[in-house]
């Protein structure tokens, strides 16, 4: 019992530690290799979407995992690496965006649409709870509606 947990524990170990990167792509020098993993897990792949190229098998991924690798052997620092590779693919290859007015206008935009639609719900209901008030019958009015009322009673009897 003690063997088969521990042989899936391994397998579930195993399956979160799976990257995509090959052999032939790995640096010899350990410290740039980690360097290019930190990078390559904040970039998206194009092909996947949702995955960072780091854990991509798309073929657009690996070359981006080659460029990374280029980059810091021609001694980029990680900053550098990524505004290239923005600069190449635009910013919807970053898995985090960057703090700019443009996203904040993006994200914003529900938030001011939602404010601005309580604003009109509450402007409705204020406008209708402060309508006129209906006028009350005058005394003429009243003995006419009397009469008419009275009269349908007669009849139904």
């Amino acid at each position: 019992m003690k063997r088969i947990f521990a042989a899936l524990a391994f397998l579930v170990l195993a399956i979160f530690a799976a990257h995509a990167v090959t052999p032939d792509e790995m640096l010899d020098d350990p410290v740039l290799e980690q360097r290019a993993r930190e990078i390559s897990a904040k970039l998206r792949c194009l092909v996947c979407q949702n995955q960072s190229i780091d854990d991509s098998d798309a073929s657009l991924a690996h070359d981006l995992r080659v460029i990374v690798r280029e980059r810091l052997v021609d001694g980029d620092t990680n900053e550098e690496v990524m505004d290239y590779v923005e600069s190449r693919y635009g910013e919807f290859v970053l898995l985090q965006p960057r703090f700019s007015a443009r996203n904040l206008l993006l994200w914003g935009t529900p938030v001011i649409g939602l404010l601005l639609g309580l604003g009109a719900i509450a402007f409705l209901f204020r406008s209708r709870s402060g309508a006129a008030p209906v006028n009350r019958l005058s005394a003429e009015e009243q003995d006419r509606l009397s009469k008419i009322l009275g009269e349908g009673e007669e009849s139904g009897r």
